[in-house]
């Protein structure tokens, strides 16, 4: 038999829906995924949700929403409601993560290396 969970706090489905005030979305319009990087603007306030001034504490440097998720021991659900809250404060920026370099045309490549060897 499993044991229950040490605290409402820990792993409650009505925790989840506090935190997030019972949206799956943010308030604002933006989209947000597990690889768009986020970073604090701000410190965090004491008036402030526990959760988002977390999330401020972690930003300091960039992060994705998925290590914010796994630091914060959240869904990413809830850290991309959380994210876009604090967007609509501008507490946070956020940007995709640099796209990966494209390798030139397979065909250019083998035509330069033909110009030099001819040369």
């Amino acid at each position: 038999m499993s044991e229950p969970p040490a605290s409402w706090e820990e792993a409650s489905p009505e925790r989840l829906y506090v935190i997030t005030g019972g949206r799956s979305e943010p308030s604002t319009a933006t989209h947000l995924d597990l690889v768009t990087l986020v970073v604090a603007r701000a410190a965090a306030r004491p008036e402030m949700q526990p959760e988002q001034a977390a999330i401020l504490r972690l930003c300091q440097a960039p992060l994705s929403v998925a290590e914010i998720a796994a630091y914060a021991g959240l869904p990413v659900s809830a850290v991309i409601v959380l994210v876009g809250d604090l967007l609509a404060a501008k507490r946070v920026h956020v940007r995709p993560p640099v796209p990966a370099a494209h390798l030139p045309d397979l065909a250019l490549i083998e035509a330069v290396i033909d110009g030099l060897q001819k040369l």
